[in-house]
């Protein structure tokens, strides 16, 4: 017998009318045009008279808590779902059989495949296609001594085997009842930092499960820098780091991802930030016009430049198949002058020469962003770059197309967040308030709390403290936590990984749901704990 009881705030109207509007603009949700997911209520009448269990007998069911917690429970009565030896996972189409045969290993249960029988005990994943619903919406089932997961797309399925996952080693017991669950935000990630400190394949592997059973869906690798370039190259061998992963290694890395729903976002930081390949390349150094080299600045009015970043970033399109390339554009440092033009008299040149006699040398480095934007595009990649890279007024503009990845305020004539929103570009939140854990805690960064990641940030707040306002939301994509390695002796592997376990599980709670909690910090760090 069904109750009313929900573990979420979710508009009773809207539960009436089967409607619940993600707050990211992806769609309306899975159960708004399928239903609760689960049996017709025949066959949950039937499913009813083939137990002998009175199902008065049992109190209404609580919501799950999991990590994100869930949207919606709808509580029944029933004694929930526990997974024991001899249950199968049983799934209606085969391309769900990589999430089928993960959930069976985790849970000791057996993988049948595709069937079409029933038995009790069988937890069964299916596929509603549904153009309209949100790709990573679910509906998980618990009835009638079986778990039903039902989702318009693969990642949605995974996300509800998430759930099953958390809440039968949290309770113990799958609640009796429907959740109802999807994502507010559709990007979220951890930026981590591979070019400034070494990380071994394996951590990066473990960190790629966390990352899964969190429900992340982005891991950003920035494996080039002054200090570093960490991955193999075969159309430039001489710019690679000595500690550096395999192409063999990444593309592990990238196939765990993917089997987790995650897509592996690299960067390669340009003009700024390219120490490691000009130490191999000085010809290609920045000079002001003293003749001083400029720290890891390329020289953008050289066509050497361009050709052998293009080359570095077609090289890596194959070995990174997922539909986004993030192209840095931050702190070059021909920008951080007082009178660029005076300071580069090379770039000035070249900038009146390609975009006329105002251009200026903001000018150039924005056509630079364009050019390099242009290259991913053409391998079918949607640019990103940090908003730093993108500046006010000039004879040239940053393509419409370049995501902005807002980090900071702190720049040489820094914009407010609302600007960028109200030009219609899209922006994914790395606010550098909360979101930065910057090994050795260099100028004045601090190592960013669980804490006050769950009670003081939300996707809205961009920049310092303050949230941008509600009209924009549609316009942030989500957010990342981001791991940088300005003193990457100050911390170990094992060090990191512990300092980012609750702030990461703190972001993820507020980019899936970015209402105020219902749990408090304690209680959030006792369900962690529970959790893991």
């Amino acid at each position: 017998m069904a109750g009313a009881a929900r573990g979420r705030r979710v508009p009773v109207a809207a539960v009436a009318a089967g409607v619940l509007v993600a707050a990211s603009g992806l769609g309306i949700g899975l159960w708004a045009t399928s239903g609760d997911g689960g049996p017709s209520a025949d066959s949950a009448a039937a499913s009813s008279t083939r137990s002998p269990s009175p199902t008065r007998s049992y109190p209404l069911s609580q919501a799950p808590r999991t990590i994100p917690a869930v949207r919606e429970h709808t509580a029944e009565r029933g004694p929930g779902w526990r997974p024991a030896r001899g249950h199968r996972v049983v799934v209606a189409d085969p391309a769900l059989a990589d999430e089928g045969r993960l959930i069976a290993g985790e849970l000791g249960l057996t993988y049948a495949g595709e069937r079409d029988d029933e038995r009790d005990g069988d937890l069964r994943l299916e596929l509603n296609r549904d153009a309209g619903a949100n790709p990573e919406s679910y509906t998980m089932t618990v009835r009638g001594g079986r778990v039903t997961v039902a989702a318009p797309a693969e990642a949605g399925v995974f996300y509800g085997t998430r759930t099953l996952k958390q809440e039968t080693k949290g309770a113990g017991t799958a609640p009796e009842g429907v959740v109802r669950d999807e994502p507010a935000k559709q990007r979220r990630g951890l930026m981590l930092d591979i070019a400034r400190k070494h990380y071994s394949a394996d951590w990066i592997e473990d960190r790629v499960r966390e990352l899964g059973d969190l429900k992340f869906n982005e891991l950003g690798l920035h494996f080039s820098d002054d200090q570093g370039f960490r991955i193999e190259s075969g159309t430039h061998p001489e710019i690679v780091s000595a500690q550096h992963l395999t192409k063999a290694q990444v593309k592990r890395i990238v196939d765990l991802a993917a089997s987790r729903h995650i897509t592996v976002v690299p960067e390669i930081d340009s003009p700024g930030h390219l120490g490691a390949v000009l130490a191999a390349h000085p010809d290609l150094q920045l000079r002001d016009a003293s003749g001083r080299a400029v720290r890891g600045a390329i020289d953008i009015s050289k066509p050497a430049s361009a050709e052998i970043v293009d080359d570095l970033l077609e090289e890596y399109a194959g070995l990174f198949p997922g539909g986004r390339w993030h192209l840095g554009g931050d702190e070059y440092q021909a920008l951080v002058v007082s009178d660029p033009e005076a300071s580069f008299p090379g770039l000035a040149a070249a900038a009146r020469k390609k975009y006329g006699s105002g251009a200026t040398v903001e000018d150039l480095t924005t056509g630079w962003l364009n050019d390099r934007a242009a290259t991913v595009r053409a391998l079918d990649r949607v640019p990103r770059a940090w908003n730093d890279g993108f500046f006010r007024g000039g004879s040239v503009r940053a393509a419409e197309d370049i995501e902005v990845a807002y980090w900071t305020g702190k720049e040489i004539g820094a914009r407010q967040p609302a600007e960028y929103l109200a030009e219609g570009r899209q922006v994914i939140n790395y606010n550098d308030e909360f979101l930065y854990y910057v090994l050795g805690e260099p100028l004045t960064f601090v190592y960013p709390t669980g804490e006050r990641i769950y009670e003081q940030w939300t996707p809205l707040v961009l920049r310092g403290t303050t949230p941008v306002p509600e009209r924009y939301d549609d316009r942030i994509l989500g957010g990342s936590f981001a791991i940088w390695g300005d003193l990457p002796r100050s911390q170990t592997q094992e060090q990191i990984a512990a300092g980012i376990r609750m702030p990461l599980r703190a972001t993820v709670q507020k980019l899936w749901d970015p209402d105020e909690p219902e749990l408090s910090w304690a209680e959030f760090r006792g369900l962690a704990d529970q959790l893991d």
